[in-house]
């Protein structure tokens, strides 16, 4: 494990923070997966793309992903806005604690963290769309065919590039891999396992469009270890990465998507420490761990989590509601607990107003990975 240094604040009560978790159970008849008709891509090859050049020294494939070329137009992140907006952007987050940034406006990394991989973070940014396949309850993902969607995707993270032209954006398709229901199912975890073909079909459409999918598993009953290795012959693809989502994970008599759930951040370092000896032991790319959180309740014990040389690691705020609690949010969870990147999601049917690419962009520090459900 490499050393890092690693400042930490305490977390500060915010009483009215009354956002909810990120995602919904398919529990209730209308969340269960419903089939959608298999469409075949055919997505246009017109979007412009630019391709990574560095070499990992740890991997000799080429990297699996192209980000969105920004415009000979676009102007750096900052001539973006006015100085009164510059001005006023730590305030907004602050909500009348410390309203001084903690790292310069679009700096991705956290005050104080490094990043030692070649991982896709270090000179990008991520955006992805999130959900289920076979659900249009639980996120874009399964709101459309396969070639809408990804259309769309590409052209939500063109709109990164364009605002930060400097770290152009990957697209990423985020794939609920496991399902916390309501009902327990036949094994007793309370859990939905994603087809294995759902799961390689997407890995497929995110290979043919120079993308990257991302599995994120949401554990019901079940041990985080448990669920990743049940994951390992995908994360062995060049193009593949992992999410945790923190909220479902109960114990004994409670009911996922009824009560809160929490996960200790020193089972979050396990699934790091074994997803890096994958990257080591298989010649990979390296990778990048998404960590989702909403409330202090669902993730204990951060100071446990940390980056390897070859796993970049971002904790996601991932609340719905209004935009300026969810901004107090990502103060709270992710600024004032710097692990290494940040994260931020956005609710196209849930966030009030709707926060645009501008806004997420004025965090601090920057979200190097934005998610949208």
């Amino acid at each position: 494990m490499n050393k890092r240094f690693r400042t930490r604040a305490g977390l500060a009560a915010i009483p009215f923070l009354l956002l909810t978790g990120c995602s919904q159970t398919a529990s209730s008849a209308d969340q269960e997966p419903q089939q959608h008709e298999k469409s075949k891509l055919a997505v246009s090859e017109e979007h412009k793309v630019i391709e990574k050049t560095e070499t990992s020294p740890r991997f000799t494939q080429e990297a699996p992903y192209q980000a969105i070329k920004p415009s000979e137009s676009a102007q750096p992140l900052k001539t973006n806005y006015t100085d009164k907006q510059l001005a006023e952007m730590p305030r907004t987050q602050a909500h009348g604690g410390d309203t001084a940034r903690s790292v310069p406006l679009g700096q991705t990394l956290q005050k104080g963290a490094e990043d030692l991989t070649d991982g896709p973070l270090k000179e990008h940014r991520i955006v992805s769309y999130y959900g289920h396949p076979n659900s249009v309850n639980m996120g874009i993902l399964g709101e459309h065919s396969p070639e809408v969607f990804m259309e769309k995707l590409i052209e939500q993270t063109r709109e990164y590039s364009e605002l930060d032209p400097e770290r152009p954006a990957i697209p990423a398709i985020e794939l609920i891999s496991t399902v916390a229901q309501r009902s327990p199912g036949e094994d007793g975890d309370y859990i939905h396992p994603t087809s294995a073909e759902d799961i390689e079909k997407y890995a497929k459409l995110a290979k043919e469009n120079n993308a990257l999918l991302i599995l994120d598993v949401q554990l019901a009953r079940d041990t985080v270890m448990n669920q990743v290795k049940s994951l390992e012959k995908y994360l062995k693809l060049p193009h593949v990465h992992l999410a945790i989502d923190t909220e479902f994970r109960v114990k004994e008599g409670e009911i996922p998507g009824v009560d809160l759930g929490t996960v200790d951040g020193k089972n979050i370092q396990q699934a790091i420490e074994y997803v890096s000896n994958l990257v080591k032991e298989n010649g990979l790319p390296d990778k990048l761990v998404i960590v989702h959180q909403f409330s202090k309740h669902v993730l204990t014990n951060k100071d446990a989590i940390h980056p390897t040389e070859n796993v970049e690691v971002a904790l996601n705020f991932d609340g719905h509601g209004l935009d300026a609690i969810k901004r107090a949010g990502y103060n709270e969870h992710v600024q004032k607990e710097p692990i290494q990147y940040g994260g931020f999601k956005v609710f196209y049917k849930k966030d009030e107003p709707l926060m645009t690419p501008k806004d997420v962009l004025e965090l601090d520090p920057a979200p190097a990975f934005v998610n949208y459900q």
